[in-house]
Formats: structure tokens, sequence, C-alpha cells
């Protein structure tokens, strides 16, 4: 159970307004050698995506669309949804819900390595298989998430930011916990993985931005991936989904 030590009203309002809709974040940058992407994504991300999720592919792009609502319970449903459900015992509800929105996420079919690495920023950095948004480890004025933060989050990881944006920034239930589940796409088209590798065991030599090239469930002859972190972080039971840079360069993710 999560202790908070500021009355809950004044720390929903803070939380709610600290999550940003826009990538507000100047990125920093890491020279490197540029390598081509000879994998394609384009099979896998068709057949993980739920069908909520339109799929589409012009050229060397991949775009998905979807509006951004969990297809799990949630206590940021209205009560009267089939998907309410009451928050846990010692966690706070922020003062949103959740939105209906019209995300579009263009991501390439080869992912490649950047030649410079761009810092992940405020608002989506990918998406889920089930279209709910992936941010990272910062909220609002580039802040890393707090005690505070996580006390709004709900049993998935996530909680609406403004606009309603519902949006996972950990591990949960519904996406991934201590396995090798893969979770979805970053906005570089590299898919990202739960804390394990297939063989069940926690990889130990990720790269800087988190992830490493090996084969995976859905990638049998291999392809870089990221892992979410194996950190306890700030010792809440929580772990991060992404933090830092993209290794790949980002594609666009429109609201």
């Amino acid at each position: 159970m999560l202790k908070l030590k500021v009355p809950a009203l004044a720390l929903s309002c803070l939380m709610y307004t600290a999550c940003s809709k826009t990538d507000s974040v100047t990125p920093s940058t890491t020279t490197t050698t540029t390598t081509t992407g000879s994998t394609s994504i384009t099979s896998v991300v068709q057949a993980k995506y739920k069908t909520t999720v339109a799929f589409s592919t012009s050229g060397s792009s991949i775009t998905l669309k979807s509006d951004g609502t969990p297809d799990h319970p949630t206590p940021y449903y209205a009560t009267t949804n089939p998907l309410w459900e009451a928050q846990r015992t010692g966690y706070t509800l922020n003062p949103g819900t959740v939105g209906v929105q019209n995300y579009s996420m263009t991501i390439p079919t080869n992912p490649e390595a950047a030649a410079t690495k761009e810092a992940t920023a405020l608002g989506p950095i990918g998406m889920a298989l089930n279209g709910v948004a992936i941010y990272n480890d910062q909220e609002g004025g580039n802040k890393a998430l707090d005690t505070g933060v996580i006390g709004s989050f709900d049993r998935a990881g996530a909680h609406p930011g403004p606009g309603n944006t519902y949006h996972y920034h950990v591990t949960g239930d519904f996406t991934t916990k201590d396995d090798a589940n893969i979770v979805g796409f970053l906005r570089d088209g590299f898919p990202i993985y739960g804390r394990k590798d297939k063989d069940g065991t926690y990889p130990a030599n990720l790269d800087a931005y988190g992830g490493h090239t090996g084969s995976t469930t859905e990638f049998a002859s291999g392809i870089y991936h990221y892992h979410c972190s194996n950190v306890n972080y700030l010792s809440t039971g929580v772990y991060v989904l992404k933090s830092g840079s993209y290794y790949g360069t980002k594609g666009t993710f429109t609201f």
C-alpha cells in the first residue's frame, strides 16, 4: 500500500496538471553509427495489435490509429461504464477520466538505429498493443515521477492527463508484470518488452537506451528491442516502461 503525505484533493489536482500532451523537452543527443534496418516489423505489428487499432501501410511506413481508450478495467472510467472499477486501497484519483482520443502513430516498417539519439519527451512516446499511449518517466515540468504521482496510478500503471489522455507510465496488470510480454512499439518502430527475455532471465546487457539486440518470441531471428526497467522505482513496487532516449529515429504521433 502506498502511503501519501499530502491532502488527497490537492495532490490529485497537482498530479492531473503535471502530465503534458506535448513534446516540450529539448532533445539531448549522442553521436553513434547508423545501421540499416534489416528486420521488417510489419507482420508482427499487424498480428499483435488489437482489432480496435486501425493498421495501414504506405511505402516504408506503418500507421496505427486508435481512440486511446483501454480495453481493461480502470477507476478512471465513468461509474456507468462496464469497465469501471474502484481505485485500489491507499491510492488516489486525479480529476481526469478516460477520454476518447484521435491518435495516429506512424513508424518505419524497418526501424534502424539513429545517427543521433533523441531524448524521449513529454507526451506519447509509443503505443501499447491496445492503442493506449505509452509515456516515459517524466511529468510536466520535466520532473521525474514521484510517489504522489504514482499514488494516482490504477493497477494498469496508468492515469489520465490533460485532455483526459489516459496513458501508461509503468508496468501493470494488463501490459506486463514480471515477464517477457511484448507491450507495444515506440515511436522509432522498435518493440518494447517486459522485464525478462524470452528465456525467463533478466537481460544483463542492456545499453544506455534500455535495449539490446536478440531473439524474441515475435522476432525469432532477432531485432533490437527495449525492455522495461528492472529497477523497483522509488521502492514503490512499480517498474518504469521507458526512460531516456530513443534508439532509432522517432516517427510522428498526432492527436
